[in-house]
């Protein structure tokens, strides 16, 4: 499950700014009304999964499910992720758009 497009653009998106990643920072860019898009690790904890759902259902921000916690994390030039927001629409559109037709999630 390797998509070459969507790990560039999340790592464009750390650099430039626009990507909030670790469990607090998501939650706290969902509850700040800040993430415009929530990326979740296939492997996330149940835990981990289950707070990011339940916000990001009730602040309605979308979800997409992508690769592992290993993954994200390199595609983000740091350690495991196991979830990340994003912050600037250019980047959530675009990896919108990449990850919809893989990983749709209600």
């Amino acid at each position: 499950m390797n998509n070459r497009a969507a790990d560039s653009m999340l790592g464009l998106a750390r650099r430039a700014g626009a990507a909030e990643s670790g469990l607090f920072l998501t939650l706290e860019a969902i509850r700040g009304g800040k993430a415009l898009l929530v990326i979740l690790a296939e492997d996330a904890k149940k835990n981990t999964v289950k707070q990011v759902t339940d916000k990001c259902r009730s602040y309605h921000v979308p979800l997409r499910v992508y690769g592992t916690a290993e993954g994200l994390g390199h595609a983000l030039g740091q350690e495991e992720r196991s979830c990340l927001a994003i912050t600037k629409s250019g980047f959530a559109d675009k990896l919108s758009d990449l990850l919809e037709e893989r990983n749709p999630v209600g």
